[in-house]
């Protein structure tokens, strides 16, 4: 008889927004719901199937929160599995340790969460006899590894280990219990349940080695559809996994070149355009789209002086589509050149280059902008602060940005004035 469960990590319950273009409260409320019904997809999925057991890797919540609110719904969900006999086994990430909430909640006594010193908790399941081992995190932070902690594998069970790790770093995730692949392919276990990283990855070799990723992304760099991992521990012993989508809203980045188009109408039918290809191929069923508008077109200055406009056209536009947002509009348009010589011909396009040169060029405005935004994060909590990068390179690559729209604002503005536009 085999032995099925399901396989995640990194829910985040409740987690702040972490996007300051989430004006939309529509939007602001499904984004922030959305862990939410991540959890309650993962329970549905185990219903579904059936499963033994559902594993949870870590970071089930997102901090120091103090909301019983989050509790209780936690503790309905999991007696949603209690009620059918589903075990659940879980342990606490970086995340965990800093809640009050992972003290206080009373679980469900088909859910054992493992503590600080490592234990093996053995099933048998038919002919099939499983060990699960597991190790929390006693405190925020782990700079060490782990695995030397756990303990050895059964003789004669499957052998699943349940471990919170940043394995050898990944952008954007601090180092938490830092271990290598290749040594949990040695360890002797047949299936490693990992969590910390938020993108999915499945590491072959002599165990089975899954990272499976948040099932819910929360902000554009964490895009794309997000799923868990169904895994079926078969009488013979191999091992199957399957993904199974949980996002209820998926962020995706949507270009659309308006190169040549000179009419308002046509700019937001090609945006349309661009949306519904996007929808077509979304899997999950909320599209939160964040646009890019390229290209040369003579909507240029039009564009960026009425931006507000036309982040209303293309909202109308996604409830026609349904189900889709518009988180943000990122603008790298450009006004359209007449001729191979219109740099020089043109005095408003020459100094818009100069500008743009300059800018890049002087090192000491360079420098105070980027202080400036530095600054500025300083102020902000600290879930609001990616939108400038997640480390050095992202920040400079945001001021770059800072610096290059600006100048291409002022340009538009210079010749619209010199057309006399409105």
């Amino acid at each position: 008889m085999p032995f099925r469960f399901v396989h995640t990590a990194d829910i985040h319950l409740d987690s702040p927004l972490r996007s300051l273009a989430l004006r939309n409260h529509d939007l602001a409320e499904l984004v922030g719901d959305a862990s939410r019904q991540a959890l309650v997809a993962i329970v549905d999925l185990c219903l579904e199937e059936a499963v033994d057991a559902l594993v949870i890797a870590g970071d089930l919540y997102d901090g120091d929160q103090t909301s019983m609110k989050t509790a209780r719904f936690l503790a309905g969900q999991l007696e949603r599995l209690h009620q059918v006999g589903i075990r659940t086994f879980l342990i606490k990430g970086n995340h965990d340790a800093l809640s009050k909430i992972a003290r206080e909640l009373v679980m469900p006594e088909t859910v054992k969460i493992f503590g600080g010193h490592a234990e093996t908790i053995e099933i048998t399941n038919g002919s099939l006899p499983v060990a699960i081992h597991g190790l929390s995190f006693a405190k925020p932070q782990a700079p060490e590894s782990l695995l030397p902690k756990y303990r050895p594998p059964v003789q004669g069970a499957v052998n699943i280990g349940i471990m919170h790790t940043s394995l050898a770093g990944s952008p954007g995730h601090d180092a938490y219990a830092p271990c290598n692949v290749h040594d949990l392919h040695a360890s002797g276990f047949d299936y490693w349940a990992l969590g910390h990283i938020h993108l999915r990855t499945h590491h072959a070799g002599t165990s089975t080695v899954v990272m499976p990723g948040m099932p819910q992304g929360r902000d554009i760099n964490e895009a794309g559809a997000k799923t868990a991992s169904l895994v079926t521990v078969s009488d013979d012993r191999t091992i199957t996994v399957e993904e199974r989508l949980t996002s209820v809203a998926q962020f995706q980045r949507v270009n659309v070149d308006l190169a040549g188009v000179s009419e308002w109408r046509d700019a937001a039918e090609a945006i349309e355009a661009g949306l519904l290809i996007e929808r077509e191929r979304t899997a999950s069923p909320h599209l939160v789209a964040r646009l890019r508008l390229i290209g040369q077109t003579p909507l240029n200055w039009q564009i960026r002086r009425d931006l507000d406009l036309l982040q209303t056209e293309v909202e109308l536009r996604g409830d026609r589509i349904g189900k889709t947002w518009i988180e943000k509009i990122e603008l790298t348009t450009e006004a359209p050149q007449s001729g191979a010589h219109a740099r020089v011909a043109d005095p408003v396009v020459e100094l818009g280059v100069l500008m743009r040169d300059d800018v890049i060029a002087r090192s000491g405005f360079r420098a105070e902008v980027s202080e400036m935004v530095r600054d500025l994060l300083t102020d902000l909590p600290a879930e609001s602060r990616d939108f400038a990068g997640r480390d050095e390179a992202g920040l400079e690559r945001f001021v770059d940005s800072l610096l290059t729209e600006g100048v291409e604002d002022i340009t538009a503005r210079m010749s619209a004035a010199e057309r006399g536009d409105n």
